[in-house]
Formats: structure tokens, C-alpha cells, sequence
């Protein structure tokens, strides 16, 4: 049963790397409109957090952390907005030669 168990787990990471690879190949943009999406989602789910800790059982035991949570999700947007905010670099371009006469 380890020998299948770690066959599944040895071909799924080899799947993951070959996703790996294509997504080395996306152009920048592509990248930052999805990180702009995934920031907005985020932003959607601290609005649901906010609303679901309106209804939370203060008397319960165990209590939800939803200050925990709205920390982790800050966190999380804050890293993502850094990335996508920041500027981008620009490629080096070899030196023209300029003297085209022989």
C-alpha cells in the first residue's frame, strides 16, 4: 500500500512541476491582472468575515478568531498588493553599435 501511496504522490508532484513550467512562461501583465483579481477576492472575503463576526456567539465555547483570521487575510492581500505594486524592472538592452559604415 506505500509503494502506491508513494507512486500517486511521486507522479503528482512531477504533474505540479510540469504546471510549474508553463507558468514561468506568462508575461507580466497576465500576472498582474490575476494577483489583482485574487487582492479583490480578498478584499470579498473581509467583507464576509466582517459580517460573520456581526453574528458570532460572544457566550460560545470554543470562540471563532475572526481577528485572527481578518489579520491572515490582511497579511496575505497586503503581500500581494506589495507585489503587484511594485515597479517593474526594466530588461538590460545590449548597446547599440551606431557606426553602421564600414
Amino acid at each position: 500500500m506505500k509503494l502506491l501511496h508513494f507512486k500517486w504522490v511521486r507522479t503528482g508532484f512531477a504533474l505540479a512541476l510540469l504546471g510549474l513550467c508553463g507558468v514561468s512562461h506568462a508575461d507580466a501583465d497576465s500576472e498582474r491582472e490575476k494577483l489583482a483579481v485574487i487582492s479583490n477576492e480578498i478584499q470579498r472575503l473581509q467583507e464576509l468575515v466582517a459580517d460573520a463576526s456581526k453574528y458570532a456567539d460572544r457566550t460560545a465555547r470554543p470562540q471563532f478568531r475572526y481577528d485572527y483570521l481578518m489579520a491572515d487575510l490582511k497579511l496575505v492581500k497586503d503581500g500581494v498588493d506589495t507585489h503587484s505594486d511594485a515597479p517593474r524592472q526594466p530588461r538590460q538592452i545590449p548597446p547599440l553599435k551606431g557606426d553602421y559604415r564600414r
